[in-house]
């Protein structure tokens, strides 16, 4: 038993017979394709939500940074307006000290003239 093919036969045989692998490759690799876009859609929806909960993040911790630094603003203006009311409020123990001496000095002054006018009083009368 043999089997003649002619050439033209054999060409055609050859041909179909690329044209399927050409096909089938082409199926494959569009499959291939396809399955590689929905894994970089999955993989850039996740990196948008993470990207979405970073900004959330830095958001709230950059708010918290500025309510910090608004209260130590706070706390400074309060602090200078303190610094420039004690000398109105306050006086320092050294000035009130001198404050005392230069009264008692004055009472001292006055009882000893007071002192004076009490003797000249028992001596004339």
């Amino acid at each position: 038993m043999s089997i003649q093919v002619e050439f033209w036969e054999l060409v055609k045989l050859l041909l179909a017979f690329f044209g399927f692998l050409f096909a089938a490759g082409k199926l494959l690799l569009m499959q291939i394709e396809r399955r590689l876009d929905e894994r970089f859609t999955v993989l850039e929806e996740s990196r948008e939500q993470a990207g979405k909960h970073w900004d959330e993040r830095f958001a709230a911790i950059e708010g918290q940074r500025r309510r910090e630094s608004e209260g130590w603003s706070a706390l400074e203006r309060e602090f200078l307006k303190f610094q420039a009311d004690l000398p109105l409020q306050y006086v320092r123990r050294e000035d009130y000290v001198r404050g005392q001496s230069v009264i008692e000095a004055k009472l001292d002054a006055l009882y000893s003239k007071l002192e004076l006018v009490q003797i000249k009083r028992n001596h004339n009368g």
